[in-house]
């Protein structure tokens, strides 16, 4: 149990807040308390999932589709860790289907989006998505059998979304990764690799993986999220060593191409295993220990790669 006493508030708005007896439970995530990192003004949470099965039935219902995790139970989140600007990602139990991921982005406010599509997807419809705040479009590999997308969709996509300004995320594990070394020289698109792309452990930064992200990072093509600590670490909570040294490895290489995500709520871990969400906020005190560069990740970084400053304007202008 931490000291309710060492507790920053990142969001004061209630007596009941301000009480360390206050219960800060979200749904999919454990814990209680809130985050004790304060994330500055306008930090961004990069990579999160809603699922809204009653207002939007999922294309493919399965096992992964999420219960208590639409826009209110997002919100808590919100207010327990401190973030304030969000970027939804299209979940694969809806498959190329993103109106839930579009009325998330115009609920939540100060959002961008990441949606999944297929190659018979038209112009009118890209354009249509840009209007209503996507970003990129997402491919998943991680289980071929199920996945919503196939590797061989991403470099014809790439090249259309380029032109209007996206980026192709890549869900993909580290060794998938490392087996389509010469596909990602020629994707047009700047890439976004998930989960820290996926390094299995103990291998960590000495995956054939990682050097094929440093490559593209060093060419100024590729980004990554610092996202789902749990899914590949062997440690676990609280300290997450062994993913820390590969988030201080990417820290070392190129803070200007990473953004960090909660990955809310958790959809590859069971109810009884979500893990806790200000504990994996507070990482990042010891995986970006400076201020100013922990700034950046949280609040610049994201600007730059999903245009929140010209979104936000625009708004203020409409």
């Amino acid at each position: 149990m931490r000291d309710p006493a060492r507790i920053v508030l990142s969001n004061v708005g209630s007596r009941e807040e301000l009480d360390p007896t206050y219960s800060w439970s979200v749904p999919n995530s454990a814990g209680s308390e809130a985050a004790r990192l304060k994330a500055p003004a306008n930090a961004c949470d990069c990579h999160m999932h809603i699922y809204d099965v009653e207002r939007f039935p999922p294309l493919r219902p399965g096992s992964r589709v999420q219960t208590n995790a639409a826009v209110p139970q997002y919100q808590m989140l919100q207010r327990r860790i401190g973030t304030s600007r969000t970027v939804v990602v299209t979940p694969a139990v809806y498959v190329n289907d993103n109106r839930v991921t579009l009325d998330a982005i115009s609920a939540l406010g100060s959002s961008a989006g990441v949606a999944v599509v297929h190659p018979d997807v038209t112009l009118t419809e890209l354009r249509s998505l840009a209007d209503a705040g996507i970003r990129g479009i997402r491919f998943t590999q991680f289980d071929p059998a199920t996945a919503v997308t196939t590797i061989d969709m991403i470099e014809p996509l790439a090249k259309r979304v380029n032109e209007l300004g996206w980026h192709v995320q890549i869900h993909m594990r580290g060794d998938q990764i490392a087996a389509a070394a010469e596909l990602w020289e020629r994707v047009a698109a700047p890439m976004v690799f998930d989960h820290f792309g996926r390094l299995p452990q103990p291998a960590g930064v000495d995956h054939a993986a990682f050097a094929i992200i440093r490559r593209l990072i060093e060419k100024g093509r590729a980004w990554v999220k610092m996202s789902g600590a749990y899914l590949d670490s062997q440690i676990g909570p609280p300290s997450y060593a062994d993913v820390t040294k590969v988030a201080q490895a990417y820290v070392k290489l190129a803070p200007e191409r990473l953004v960090w995500g909660s990955d809310w709520p958790h959809p590859t871990e069971g109810a009884a295993h979500k893990p806790d969400d200000a504990v994996l906020f507070d990482l990042l005190a010891e995986w970006v220990p400076d201020e100013a560069i922990r700034r950046r990740i949280l609040v610049d970084n994201p600007a730059t790669l999903y245009g929140f400053g010209d979104n936000e304007r625009a708004d203020e202008l409409a």
